[in-house]
């Protein structure tokens, strides 16, 4: 067999199928399947597309690119009976790199959320040089006092514990208690700082985007895979 493409054991481990040593199991049951034939050794090099384990397919050989709507009540964290990482494929868990959120949405906060297994990708889309828009729909507990859109935009608040102000936001008033706001930038639980330190509170938040990407018709706990357009940042 051509030496080509990535080892058996190498690529079964990575895709989250097993532990290396355990893909030896596998291949001497006759589990693995190369262009049909059975594979008999672990250093074997392969095409991803030419195998097939337990006559099916490799899950998704190649790197994740997931659009999620975060439902409440759900975090980021891989370790916690409350992940994320419930709602999709238990393989997913176990592939390396990590299949992993871009950036962070907290327990009470719902809404757009990406997730990959592409490095590079990810730090793509949360690198502070990019300043990639993010934009939420807050409910206040108090209304608003007038000032906030000026304050906001000047780039001028300074939150608690930091040195540096926020960069400039846009917000738009929906009603006394509710807006659309758009940051640039991706501080921890940095729309709840930002009205507490304008003397209010927020009560609910939902992220309708993050940079060209909204939730369309997903319903909380759903998600779908990127287009190779999408992910590519060509449409």
């Amino acid at each position: 067999m051509a030496q080509h493409g990535e080892r058996v054991d190498h690529l079964l481990s990575r895709l989250g199928y097993c532990s290396r040593s355990e893909v030896r199991d596998l291949l001497r049951e006759g589990r693995v399947l190369a262009d049909g034939l059975p594979l008999r050794k672990a250093s074997v090099k392969v095409d991803p597309a030419s195998l097939r384990v337990d006559d099916e397919a490799l899950d998704h050989p190649y790197p994740l690119y997931v659009l999620y709507h975060k439902p409440l009540g759900k975090v980021c964290a891989h370790d916690d009976p409350r992940a994320i990482y419930q709602d999709f494929p238990p393989r997913w868990r176990y592939r390396r790199p990590s299949f992993s959120s871009v950036g962070r949405l907290d327990r009470e906060t719902s809404g757009v959320l990406l997730l990959t297994d592409d490095g590079d990708w990810l730090h793509r889309w949360t690198s502070p040089r990019y300043a990639i828009p993010r934009r939420y729909r807050v409910l206040l507990q108090n209304p608003l006092r007038g000032d906030e859109v000026a304050i906001l935009a000047s780039g001028s608040l300074l939150l608690e514990g930091e040195n540096s102000p926020c960069k400039a936001a846009e917000m738009t008033p929906l009603s006394p208690v509710e807006l659309q706001l758009t940051l640039y930038e991706g501080r921890y639980h940095e729309v709840r700082r930002m009205f507490a330190a304008l003397d209010n509170l927020v009560l609910s938040l939902h992220r309708e985007a993050f940079g060209p990407f909204t939730l369309g018709d997903l319903a909380p706990g759903q998600w779908r895979e990127l287009t190779e357009i999408e992910w590519r940042g060509e449409g």
